[in-house]
């Protein structure tokens, strides 16, 4: 088997193998992710308009949601246009230096769609169990360095990681079975030995990943124990439900991200885990409009007056 070098690597190209390699399902996938591409776009940017065009709705929650719908449409678009474009092509290919790209902007918009979670998550721990001090907590000044703070630690995870993949050597074989270029697919064709990447990876993605998710979970622990202290099933109901809509996502999202993730390489399964990717890098952003619009009465009362905008 022919063994290239890392100095060969950036003349050579991946081929993308996508979610099926039956030319009879190409189509159909097209139209069905170009429209779930559509969609989230589409509904991502309302959710933008809506939070910008209403004052009632400029508050910190809000700040982070409008910012999470902007990550969204980022990172999906750094997947789903490439393929789309390889579903009609029949070369499915894509460069070796396009490769680490998308890999680098997918991981430093995803991470940091999770941090923007876990402020949310901050953001009612804060809102429910100490309401005098919000104000001060969750003043505009902090909500913009958790901002800056969590777009700097993803970018820096994404770095780490691309360079060490730029340092592998890669055989033959260039098939990734996947639909988009992500870790694991691309460090099994790696002729090189990763068992050092691997720990790096793993400990570093743990350190990454698993911070704000422990971080959603300890708010929302507080965030229980507050509630249940609350005489009333009214003010408890009340309170758990300002929390519905994130809730609803933060499950959508860690679920499927944590199979695809904290596992070793060898149990890596294409078709499970290309599913598994689908869940939270396609399906999760194109629902989360509909999960904070049709659950949360400010944001239907700001599409209201959107639409009020727009008609007058």
């Amino acid at each position: 088997m022919e063994i290239k070098n890392s100095s060969s690597n950036s003349n050579t190209d991946f081929i993308l193998l996508g979610l099926s390699s039956n030319p009879q399902l190409q189509t159909p996938l097209f139209a069905i992710f170009l429209v779930m591409y559509l969609i989230t776009v589409a509904g991502n940017v309302l959710i933008i308009l809506v939070i910008h065009s209403d004052s009632r709705l400029h508050t910190p929650m809000y700040f982070f949601l409008r910012n999470l719908s902007f990550m969204d449409i980022c990172f999906i678009t750094v997947i789903v246009p490439k393929m789309l474009v390889n579903l009609l092509s029949e070369t499915k290919t894509i460069s070796y230096v396009g490769c680490l790209v998308q890999m680098y902007f997918f991981m430093a918009l995803v991470n940091t769609d999770s941090y923007l979670l876990a402020s949310m998550a901050i953001d009612r721990l804060v809102a429910i169990c100490n309401p005098f001090r919000y104000e001060v907590v969750m003043s505009p000044k902090h909500c913009l360095l958790m901002l800056i703070g969590s777009c700097t630690i993803s970018h820096l995870h994404a770095l780490l990681r691309v360079v060490l993949m730029s340092h592998l050597s890669f055989c033959a074989s260039r098939v990734i079975k996947h639909f988009f270029c992500d870790t694991q697919p691309v460090l099994k064709l790696s002729c090189s030995d990763t068992s050092s990447s691997q720990i790096v990876v793993m400990t570093e993605t743990l350190a990454v990943i698993a911070t704000p998710f422990l971080c959603i979970l300890f708010s929302y622990l507080r965030i229980i124990i507050t509630v249940l202290r609350i005489p009333s099933a009214a003010g408890k109901w009340k309170a758990f439900s300002t929390c519905g809509s994130h809730l609803t996502v933060v499950a959508l999202f860690y679920g499927s991200a944590i199979y695809v993730y904290f596992r070793p390489l060898s149990m890596y399964s294409v078709v499970k885990d290309r599913v598994a990717t689908v869940m939270y890098t396609v399906v999760t952003p194109m629902l989360n409009p509909f999960i904070y619009s049709l659950r949360n009465k400010d944001m239907k009362r700001g599409l209201g007056k959107l639409r009020n905008i727009i008609h007058s």
